[in-house]
């Protein structure tokens, strides 16, 4: 059976050139790199050239910029509660949207279990964020907005630029989930003028359990473990050099190819979307029309639900996804699709395609073959279908 992977918005894989980078750090150069003798001071030379390697990709000022983290999820939940916290004594306001990853959204719940209040900004039917409405939000109390800078789901890529410098003619600092626009997009966080910044290695061909917090020198934030040393005592724990060493490289090929990579994935996509649209019809998709990342397309189909379609698709050996993989098990509909003005039906009835650098024009062939099949497959017994009939 043929096996095709499109959610690469979820994970990827471990490219050659960054496996063949983090080798050596599992049985050659295996030292602790807090360590002050010989071995681990070849670890800790590993580990900053990772970190000069992830500022230059960003344009960081400089590479202390950088502190590594296990994941996305944990630097998007370090810079919210750890930015709130530093700086409760001017205000207890944050701003943040309502198509963010759960890892923002469930953060912010907690401040607010604390005493902090959020606002969670609308979005418009393309998932994108009014500055009228970002700038009617801002109180004296606000410290913190974040927004994202690409959606997981649909996306759509944020005015993240302007959204920064209406938050700094406030004097509010900025922090941006960037997880999936890194490999995407050209990220200068100087030029954009993000304070903050969530980065995670596994969506960019890197191994899973790393990330890193872009975090702009001058801007406090509280500890997040403490009883190390380590990321300039701000994350105590031994730091993980392999997967660090992997980061560095991954985030650097991207950087690298980005051009290239983001030219193939417009043609693939499109020829997809053509496709699809040719030979299915009552589909909606779902997202910007134009200012979106190439690798993803979100189409909600009608009249059947999009884990009846994954199954199927599953059973082809094709990979896709409902949403965000961290609540793939949450049979609800999505609340970025919601936040979007779009019906329970509709976006019960959607699956996200997340495009590889691999993918081949054969293998959409192959996708839309079975997609095809298993979309009418499932109306041809769905009681939407019968009901639309009537």
């Amino acid at each position: 059976m043929r096996k095709v992977y499109l959610d690469n918005a979820a994970t990827t894989y471990v490219s050659s050139e960054v496996l063949a980078e983090m080798l050596p750090c599992f049985n050659t150069v295996y030292g602790n790199a807090n360590s002050l003798h010989g071995f681990g001071r070849e670890a800790a030379n590993i580990v900053d050239r990772a970190r000069d390697r992830v500022a230059r990709a960003i344009n960081a000022n400089k590479s202390n910029e950088i502190y590594f983290t296990s994941g996305g999820s944990e630097a998007d939940n370090w810079a919210i509660k750890g930015i709130a916290h530093a700086y409760a004594n001017k205000g207890k306001h944050i701003i943040t949207s309502a198509i963010e990853h759960h890892a923002v959204l469930d953060a912010c719940k907690q401040l607010e279990s604390e005493g902090f209040e959020v606002t969670y900004l609308p979005v418009d039917k393309y998932g994108l964020v009014n500055i009228a409405d970002l700038i009617h939000a801002i109180k004296k109390t606000t410290t913190l907005i974040s927004i994202m800078a690409v959606n997981n789901e649909v996306g759509t890529i944020q005015n993240i630029k302007a959204i920064a410098k209406t938050a700094h003619e406030y004097g509010v600092i900025f922090h941006t989930d960037g997880v999936q626009a890194i490999g995407a997009l050209r990220i200068d966080v100087q030029d954009m003028e993000i304070d903050a910044m969530s980065m995670s290695a596994h969506k960019i061909y890197g191994p899973k359990g790393v990330g890193a917090l872009y975090l702009k020198n001058g801007i406090r934030i509280e500890n997040l473990i403490s009883g190390g040393s380590q990321e300039r005592n701000k994350r105590g724990g031994t730091t993980n050099v392999p997967a660090v060493a992997g980061f560095g490289k991954a985030i650097e090929i991207a950087v690298r190819d980005l051009s290239m990579n983001q030219q193939k994935l417009k043609a693939i996509r499109t020829y997809f979307v053509d496709k699809v649209t040719e030979r299915i019809p009552y589909i909606q998709i779902n997202g910007h029309p134009h200012q979106k990342i190439q690798g993803t397309v979100n189409i909600s189909f009608e009249m059947i639900e999009g884990e009846s379609i994954l199954m199927l698709l599953d059973l082809e050996g094709v990979a896709v996804s409902t949403g965000s993989a961290c609540t793939s098990q949450v049979l609800e509909p999505s609340h970025v699709l919601k936040a979007m003005k779009i019906s329970d039906e509709l976006a019960q009835g959607s699956i996200r395609f997340s495009f590889g650098k691999n993918i081949t024009k054969s293998d959409v062939d192959y996708v839309v073959d079975v997609l095809e099949k298993a979309v009418n497959q499932l109306r041809s017994i769905s009681p939407l279908t019968k009901a639309g009939r009537k």
